[in-house]
């Protein structure tokens, strides 16, 4: 099926390939006719405004770049130009996906080492190096974690305040307990508390959707 755009394939293309040339005004012409369309594709695919205003973004960079790359036919198939906008839009919304699955694992084995210094005493996150040897996730595994990433961030969001903030200190900025109390300006021992409970309910609130740690 052929996307769906208001745009001209004859003159989009050759504004594609006034913009390989150097032409600001080509590209700008691009932007202002594709990128509702384009902005579409990104939120259908990452279910979230700003991360899909990110990937669009980024996408033009590339469409800039690498705009001299365009061919209208591949092989004898003709490729209309809003099918290699909309496949450059696609390819940073999956780079995107891998990215939040990679948060998402990582987010659980934090939340074990901070389960875990509740009970040894220790301060220490730990998580960089397990992530870094963790393998590769499957395509479907892929999919389940920026699923999960999105309950994720919506019981975050839930959270009361003084939880949220010294979780999202200790887990997105990797600080030791300590580190996060002196960034409160709060006692080590109300920033434990808060962890560990605001931990308990963003489990609980995990849980009522059906996502487990």
């Amino acid at each position: 099926m052929a996307p769906a755009t208001n745009v001209p394939s004859a003159e989009l293309q050759a504004l594609i390939l006034a913009a390989a040339g150097g032409d600001h005004a080509a590209f700008a012409q691009v932007y202002q006719r594709t990128h509702v369309h384009l902005f579409g594709v990104a939120v259908r695919m990452l279910g979230q405004g700003q991360a899909a205003e990110d990937v669009l973004q980024e996408a033009y960079v590339s469409i800039w770049k690498n705009a001299g790359s365009y061919r209208s036919e591949v092989g004898g198939q003709p490729i209309q130009p809003m099918t290699w906008l909309i496949a450059i839009v696609r390819n940073k919304a999956l780079d995107a996906l891998r990215a939040r699955a990679r948060r998402s694992e990582s987010f659980w084995h934090d939340t074990a080492e901070l389960v875990s210094s509740e009970a040894d005493g220790s301060e220490t996150m730990g998580a960089a190096s397990s992530s870094a040897l963790a393998p590769a996730p499957s395509a479907l595994h892929l999919l389940e974690q920026a699923t999960q990433a999105l309950h994720i961030e919506g019981c975050m969001n839930a959270l009361e305040g003084s939880y949220r903030q010294s979780l999202a200190l200790a887990y997105y900025q990797g600080l030791s307990h300590s580190e996060v109390a002196a960034q409160m300006g709060a006692p080590l021992g109300s920033v434990k508390a808060w962890i560990r409970r605001g931990l308990e309910r963003l489990k609980n609130c995990l849980a009522t959707q059906g996502v487990g740690a």
